[in-house]
């Protein structure tokens, strides 16, 4: 139970009808190891519930957009440190399409969702999180303390009228399952060509 199933001591105990004391007792008298620290929060972690709920069959119009929205996620989202999904684009059509296959086929928690807002220093904070929230339906208070660009030309039009934006969604699970399903597409594309 402790090593096949990665039952606690105490679900042990309970299973068993007797203490947790008593099981690392008995683990002692049989040489059983007991796991390190790590070993243990990695179990706990994988127990926890999924914080997504990834809808199984699709559409042909969902299929294109889980396609679609992972490929830009490929191109466009970030692939180090493992946890968190982050998606940047000042492209507001890109970003509604990443945002949507996240809501509507990962089924995320929409409470978890966080937008970074990305501008110059001589741009409207407050107008672009406005647009930004509008285009986007998330709530102003789900977007961070916005980073502000200092080095900026007055007399240069900027290319992000609306500034940037990183759609970030905090989940290690997620951020694997997002690269495991990346790798499937792109294998069967390769397999076209």
């Amino acid at each position: 139970m402790y090593w096949n199933k990665g039952y606690s001591t105490w679900e042990m105990g309970r299973k068993l009808k007797i203490s947790q004391w008593q099981v690392v007792h008995l683990m002692r008298k049989y040489d059983i190891p007991r796991r390190t620290a790590s070993e243990t929060r990695k179990i706990q972690f994988e127990r926890k519930p999924l914080s997504y709920n990834k809808r199984k069959k699709l559409s042909s119009k969902e299929q294109s957009l889980y396609e679609a929205a992972l490929m830009l996620y490929w191109a466009e989202g970030v692939k180090v440190g493992e946890h968190t999904v982050d998606f940047t684009n000042s492209d507001k059509r890109m970003v509604q399409i990443f945002l949507s296959c996240l809501r509507n086929i990962y089924r995320v928690k929409e409470d978890r969702l966080r937008v970074l807002l990305y501008c110059y220093a001589n741009q409207d904070q407050h107008k672009l999180i406005k647009f930004w929230s509008k285009a986007l339906s998330i709530s102003p208070g789900q977007f961070t303390k916005p980073y502000m660009r200092q080095d900026f030309n007055r007399n240069k039009k900027h290319k992000m009228s609306h500034g940037l934006v990183h759609i970030r969604y905090n989940d290690k699970r997620l951020f694997s399952q997002i690269f495991k399903d990346i790798d499937i597409i792109s294998n069967k594309l390769l397999k076209i060509s």
